[in-house]
């Protein structure tokens, strides 16, 4: 019984910790030139991407404008990063960047550590992150939620319950 009750106490503390979590405020949307009033702070910036600069690396995503003039960058650490994508297709296109803006040699930057920071739209404004940072020699992954469930193939035994 006391195990049980253990469980139980544990459970409802974890509901309440996510709650808690979820309770938080929404990081600012900014554009460019407000980021440097934010640094270390967590804010989601917006901007076109105007230059990307691929090295061995590390990949730049200059925002707004190109080097040395860019108000804002985004910086991808290859091997640091759940980013595979091909970063050129970012180039022209509007993003919305989430994290904590650092000061770098007095420009802010943000750090694409995970994919789930990077919002990229068409020229509509439709997302269409996932089409556009999948890796170029993979195929397409339909993004559809209603599709009908795949058949297994015919030479797998049946499941047995």
């Amino acid at each position: 019984m006391k195990i049980i009750l253990s469980i139980l106490v544990a459970a409802t503390l974890a509901v309440q910790l996510q709650a808690a979590d979820t309770n938080a405020p929404a990081p600012l949307k900014i554009g460019t030139l407000a980021a440097t009033n934010y640094y270390n702070q967590t804010m989601i910036v917006t901007g076109k991407v105007v230059q990307v600069t691929i090295r061995p690396t590390v990949t730049f995503l200059n925002l707004d404008e190109p080097f040395p003039n860019s108000p804002f960058t985004v910086v991808i650490f290859h091997g640091h990063s759940s980013f595979y994508g091909d970063a050129n297709a970012l180039k022209g296109r509007s993003i919305e960047i989430r994290g904590k803006i650092k000061n770098y040699h007095d420009k802010p930057e943000i750090a694409l550590d995970s994919i789930n920071q990077l919002t990229v739209f068409d020229s509509k404004g439709a997302v269409i992150t996932p089409a556009i940072t999948q890796s170029t020699n993979a195929p397409a992954i339909p993004q559809s939620t209603n599709a009908p469930p795949s058949a297994k193939p015919a030479n797998n035994p049946p499941e047995i319950l």
